[in-house]
C-alpha cells in the first residue's frame, strides 16, 4: 500500500511504514509545507496514496466533497509516534485493507480503530 504522511506527523512514520513493507513518503518531500489540505488530498488521489494524518479536516473535506478517494487514516490521540500507536496502525491497515483500496476513512486511537466507507453520507436528501 502507498502512503502519504501529512506534515503534522513525524517523518519517522515513513521509516516505520517502509519497514512494514509499505511504500511511504512524507509530504515535505513532495510539496510545500504550507499547502492547503485540498492540495494534499488531490496529490494523494492522483498518486493512489492513503493519507496518514492527525488532521481531522480531511474527514470533513471527504464528506463535504462526497469523495470516494483518497483513503485517509487519521489518528485521534495525543501520543502519535510509531512507538506509541504503530501496532494499532498496522492492525487497522490489515483489517481495513479492502476498504482502503476502494475508499475509506479510518480513525485510529490508542484502544482501537473504526472504518467509515467512502463516500461519507452527510444525511441530506
Amino acid at each position: 500500500m502507498k502512503f502519504l504522511v501529512d506534515m503534522n506527523l513525524s517523518p519517522r512514520w515513513v521509516d516505520f511504514l517502509v519497514a512494514a513493507r509499505h511504500d511511504a513518503v512524507h509530504w515535505v518531500e513532495v510539496g510545500a509545507a504550507n499547502a492547503p489540505d485540498r492540495v494534499i488530498l488531490a496529490h494523494a488521489h492522483t498518486h493512489g496514496q492513503v493519507i496518514l494524518t492527525q488532521d481531522l479536516d480531511f474527514g470533513t473535506l471527504l464528506a463535504v466533497g462526497g469523495l470516494s478517494t483518497p483513503s485517509v487514516i487519521q489518528f485521534r490521540a495525543q501520543a502519535i509516534l510509531p512507538s506509541d500507536v504503530g501496532d494499532q496502525l498496522l492492525t487497522a491497515i490489515e483489517v481495513a485493507r479492502e476498504h482502503l483500496d476502494t475508499g475509506a476513512l479510518v480513525t485510529v486511537d490508542p484502544i482501537g480503530h473504526r472504518v467509515t466507507v467512502l463516500p461519507i453520507s452527510t444525511g441530506g436528501t
